[in-house]
């Protein structure tokens, strides 16, 4: 492939593709789903861009280098971050060596030229103004329009796109006009049991089944509980322990503590008591624990002074004692 292209008299010069090669494992539906979307029925037909959802490390990049694998297009990954900006995203300028300015075309705008498959890596990390750069892309104009470089782009017949999105709250709000282009919404669930120690040994072909079966059972577990832990976690949690146990051939340690000593380095202290662990996350959510208010940091809550506390007069247990005689009055009884 050539290194530039002339679009409208300016020299693009193109960024490479994604060399990754990944096979898809489990969820064989979803990826079917992906593949529908980018299909068109008609000459007048467009392309869908979905995005994906699901929580970190779950397969979302892999299922759409998958999916770019089946269609045999090469693959662009642009990753979205808070502070991407517009001319990030398309044309970025660059000063040469020969002092004159050169334009450098993003992933994404590469995809587009080429007539290949860009994913939008949490794409729910960035922020409007970079979103609105690609409202005419992501409808039937399929076009963005470079203010730095002067140009309007179109996107080749064959270009396809598609946006991962993670479930955390360190995300922006999408814009509701551009959510309504990114249609439909794929879910990528947890993997089963069997599919997980599939996923497993595709990654770590060299490690014992003891190892798989410990990390894979973890996890299991960690799925039906709603604790954060992905597969990719489990890999991470292989490869240490086993880097651990062959660190020091001459002492070395027992693969359960190898193991053990893994899941804590790499997902905390508490993470070996997945129950407690749950039931601390979801006591942080909201739990039983009842939501303070700004009065709780100053005052208790039995304290009189309490603004959330009940009108001290209303309360009947605060009343003379003596009121509880329908005969009490101010003057003495005979």
């Amino acid at each position: 492939m050539a290194d530039h292209v002339e679009i409208h008299g300016v020299r693009l010069y193109l960024s490479s593709a994604d060399p990754s090669k990944s096979e898809w494992i489990g969820q064989n539906e979803v990826l079917r789903q992906l593949l529908a979307c980018w299909l068109t029925v008609d000459d007048l037909d467009l392309p869908l861009a979905p995005r994906l959802t699901g929580p970190p490390g779950i397969g979302k990049t892999t299922l759409a280098m998958a999916a770019a694998q089946t269609r045999k297009q090469d693959l662009y990954v642009y990753q979205c971050t808070s502070d991407t900006r517009p001319e990030d995203l398309l044309v970025t300028p660059v000063l040469a060596e020969s002092g004159t300015i050169q334009y450098h075309a993003s992933p994404l705008v590469t995809a587009m030229i080429t007539g290949s498959v860009c994913v939008l890596d949490e794409g729910n990390r960035m922020n409007e103004k970079s979103w609105a750069s690609l409202a005419p892309l992501l409808d039937h104009r399929r076009y963005v329009e470079s203010i730095v470089a002067g140009i309007t782009i179109p996107a080749n017949h064959d270009f396809r796109c598609v946006v991962t999105m993670n479930e955390d709250e360190s995300t922006f709000e999408v814009p509701d006009y551009i959510l309504s282009r990114l249609q439909p919404t794929l879910v990528l669930e947890h993997p089963s049991r069997d599919d997980e120690r599939a996923i497993l040994e595709y990654h770590l072909p060299f490690a014992n089944a003891e190892m798989l079966n410990l990390t894979v059972e973890f996890l299991q577990q960690a799925h039906e509980l709603k604790l954060d832990f992905s597969t990719r976690d489990g890999i991470n949690v292989i490869r240490y322990a086993l880097k651990r146990l062959a660190a020091d051939p001459e002492h070395p340690l027992s693969l359960d503590h190898a193991w053990a000593e893994s899941v804590i380095a790499c997902l905390g202290d508490d993470a070996l008591d997945l129950q407690t662990l749950a039931s601390r996350r979801q006591q942080s959510l909201g739990g039983n624990i009842m939501p303070l208010g700004l009065g709780d940091f100053f005052f208790s809550g039995d304290d009189p002074l309490h603004p959330d506390a009940d009108n001290y007069d209303d309360d009947p247990s605060n009343d003379d004692p003596g009121s509880d005689d329908p005969g009490s009055d101010d003057e003495p009884q005979p």
